[in-house]
């Protein structure tokens, strides 16, 4: 083997030796890396503000962060192009080609600081500076070697990408201000995105010199340094000569404002709910917001001479299912009068707001329809004995002149009949807090405002009107997966029919004002008066918006001049109308439900019509649901010719003696409020006296005293009221007490007895034979 040969032989033996090291070497490195990003990675420890986004994404409300800096996050797509452009090739030319540690860069500032023995010159890479404004320390070499390996780390650990990130959201700009989409908001007021090469270039140098260069200091100073860099950033070849043209030129304006906080109270509720969440994508139009403050802020001065303090209001629109207005207050800055407090959120009593829900339950269930008569008279449910707003009665009205007239009685007894587990269930699948809370409690009071709900829920359930009697989770807040496909609360036919009857405009909580109603849009809505007078609602809709008032005091003060018909409605209305931006808006056409039809009906009942029904109306029905009873408001009764008593089949004379004549046949409790309120009434004559025959049918009705309860009695002389409903048959009722006769009276006369203590049973017989009994107890 000669030389050659033997010299070829240990190349190749040193390259493979060579080669064999490198590669182990390589491996090392690469599990180290492998070690140090997945079991010991670079924690950033940073902290940020949260940030509130409008649906326009414009910023409407931030914090400050932990250490009270403002110190927003931004993604890098959302910051100006040049700008990062800018800062790589002025801080670090090679940052997307060295691994955090620039090593010609250290040689550099090394030998020049050695030869003029002070630090003219640095060799802080980018992912130092990170790591310098994150963890930071004495500027020592030993400190700077420690940076040096944890800038390696941050490489491991993060994307070059990532790192610029950390960079442009950490770089400081004088005083509080870090990162880029702070100083861009507090200096310039715009967002990173939209800055111009001049403005970005002078945000670029003042992270280098933030007290130099801080906001106090003169436009001219400010304009040197940045027409000095735009040149540079020109011989760079960051732009044309034409952009350096034009920036040189460009004016200076270098101003700290505050940041925009549009919605004091919904940021205020984000935050709480939500404390470990930057950034907040919200549904809240900015424009339909302004205009919703400034009039909740303008009207809210008119009506403090009564004493009435504070407002708030929500708009949602109904076809995103989306929050578009939040108002909590008159003014978030009022301390005098609890600014700060969320109206929206703010659980208050609902007065007759639920009334509607109750309704739609009652057409679904086949209880009644809009021209059916429903009796608002004196009544007694259980222990429970409600009174109207005025505390009038009308007798017999029908359904939509209850609901337009929002009287209670005829409330509390359809929510008798629907049930008021089933109308607490409607209640909790429109997800009201409060209600689900309480429901074990609660009972008929619940439809006049025995319970508490919020602004928020009581809007979202009228959009849930609007919406043909689908519930949506309607929020503020962005979610791509809040709505889905709703949950029914009412079907769309019942919905249809509240809408109509909702909308009319002859009723009693129309604003006496007619300035109070112009120009505004068609739209169906409800009032709603807390007792005591603390609260005022007034809740309104149409297909495109739904829009929820509430008007009062938060220190639960009640104001006589507080109604939601004279206080809330003209608020709501004058919201309604700031919607549209012209006066003339085309009233919208509703499409009538397939499966609702109109048919006939008797005028007095609201029934299917019978041949004594001589006028009729329209009325809405849905075929198989609602009631098909034929009416009965009158009657054929067999009397004398002298029409001085009648007959029964029993007694009627065999050969004649007897005229055919028709007479009203009222329900009892409404011949019985006809004779308390001494209202004329054409009864029929009395049953024939020769009769011994027992007539079936209703026995009395004993409404006064009530079964079962206790009654104190405080003085000897005082007496117990006996009271009866009976049949429109009968002439007269005999009392016992105790089985012991008290005495007989006409059927239109009230008796009273002095009762004994202990339990008293109490028995009623009319003159037909029939008979009840109850028991009370007396002590």
């Amino acid at each position: 083997m000669n030389n050659s040969q033997v010299k070829e032989l240990n190349t190749n033996h040193l390259t493979k030796k060579l080669f064999i090291r490198v590669s182990f070497l390589f491996i090392i490195l690469f599990q180290i890396i492998l070690i140090i990003k997945f079991l010991f990675p670079y924690n950033t420890k940073t902290t940020y503000g949260q940030i509130v986004l409008s649906s326009e994404k414009n910023i409407i409300g931030a914090t400050l962060n932990s250490t009270d800096k403002w110190r927003l996050h931004i993604e890098n797509d959302s910051i100006s192009d040049f700008f990062k452009k800018a800062i790589i090739e002025k801080e670090d030319q090679w940052f997307y080609y060295h691994f955090g540690v620039d090593p010609l860069a250290i040689g550099r500032a090394f030998f020049d600081n050695a030869v003029t023995g002070k630090r003219t010159s640095g060799a802080s890479t980018i992912s130092m500076q990170v790591i310098r404004l994150l963890e930071p320390n004495e500027r020592t070499y030993w400190n700077k070697c420690i940076e040096i390996l944890k800038a390696i780390q941050l490489e491991i650990t993060f994307s070059k990408d990532e790192i610029l990130n950390l960079y442009l959201n950490l770089i400081p700009f004088g005083g509080n201000i870090e990162g880029i989409y702070s100083a861009s908001l507090l200096y310039l007021q715009k967002k990173p995105v939209l800055l111009s090469p001049a403005e970005a270039t002078l945000l670029s140098i003042i992270p280098n010199r933030p007290t130099s260069l801080a906001i106090n200091s003169s436009k001219a100073q400010l304009k040197k340094e940045r027409n000095r860099w735009l040149e540079k950033y020109y011989k760079m070849g960051l732009f044309d000569e034409s952009t350096l043209n034009t920036a040189l030129t460009e004016p200076i304006y270098f101003q700290r404002k505050k940041i925009n906080n549009l919605t004091p109270h919904l940021n205020q509720r984000l935050y709480n709910e939500h404390p470990l969440q930057l950034t907040f994508p919200t549904s809240i139009n900015e424009k339909v917001q302004i205009r919703s403050q400034k009039i909740v802020k303008k009207y809210s001065r008119l009506i403090q001479s009564y004493g009435i303090q504070n407002a708030a209001a929500v708009v949602i629109d109904n076809k995103s299912h989306q929050i578009i207005a939040y108002v909590g207050s008159q003014d978030f800055e009022d301390d005098q009068y609890s600014g700060q407090v969320d109206g929206v959120k703010a659980v208050r009593s609902p007065g007759s707001t639920l009334k509607p829900l109750a309704y739609g339950m009652g057409f679904d269930k086949g209880l009644i329809t809009p021209q059916q008569m429903i009796l608002d008279v004196p009544t007694d449910f259980g222990t429970y004995s409600p009174l109207n707003y005025d505390q009038k009665f009308r007798g017999s009205l029908t359904v939509k002149e209850a609901l337009t007239q929002s009287l209670n009685i005829p409330a509390v007894a359809l929510l008798e009949k629907v049930g008021v587990h089933d109308f607490i269930q409607k209640l909790t699948l429109a997800e009201f807090a409060t209600v689900q809370q309480q429901q074990k409690r609660l009972g008929l009071s619940t439809i006049l405002g025995g319970c508490g709900v919020t602004l928020e829920e009581l809007t979202k359930l009228y959009s849930t009107f609007a919406n043909e009697g689908i519930y949506y989770t309607a929020s503020p807040l962005i979610n791509n997966d809040q709505n889905g496909d709703g949950t029914e609360i009412i079907t769309k036919e019942s919905a249809y029919m509240i809408r109509e009857i909702l909308s009319t405009l002859k009723r009693p909580d129309l604003p006496n004002n007619p300035q109070n109603s112009i120009n505004v849009p068609k739209i169906a809505w409800k009032t709603g008066t807390s007792y005591g007078r603390k609260d005022a609602w007034s809740v309104g809709y149409n297909s495109k918006y739904t829009v929820g008032v509430w008007c009062g005091n938060f220190s639960n003060e009640g104001i006589q001049e507080l109604t939601g018909a004279e206080i809330a409605t003209p608020l709501l209305f004058r919201v309604f109308r700031s919607l549209y931006a012209s006066n003339n808006v085309v009233e919208e056409e509703v499409e009538v439900p397939d499966n609702l039809f109109e048919r006939n009906v008797c005028a007095v009942s609201g029934l299917i019509p019978n041949n004594f029904c001589d006028h009729q109306v329209t009325d809405w029905y849905i075929p198989l649901i609602s009631p098909s009873k034929k009416c009965t408001h009158k009657k054929i009764v067999f009397v004398h010719p002298d029409e001085t008593f009648s007959y029964c089949s029993d007694c009627l004379p065999v050969n004649g003696g007897y005229i055919k004549k028709s007479y009203p046949n009222p329900p009892e409790a409404l011949t019985q409020y006809y004779i308390d309120e001494k209202i004329p009434f054409p009864f029929a004559p009395p049953h024939n006296p020769d009769c011994q025959s027992m007539i079936s049918g209703n026995p009395p009705e004993i409404v006064s005293p009530l079964d079962g309860r206790t009654y104190y009695v405080s003085q000897n002389n005082a007496e117990i009221e006996l009271k009866s409903i009976t049949s429109n048959d009968v002439d007269y009722v005999f009392w016992y007490v105790n089985d012991i006769f008290k005495g007989k009276i006409h059927k239109k006369e009230t008796f009273f007895y002095k009762p004994s203590p202990g339990k008293n049973k109490i028995s009623c017989s009319d003159d037909k034979g029939r008979n009840t009994d109850i028991s009370i107890f007396v002590k």
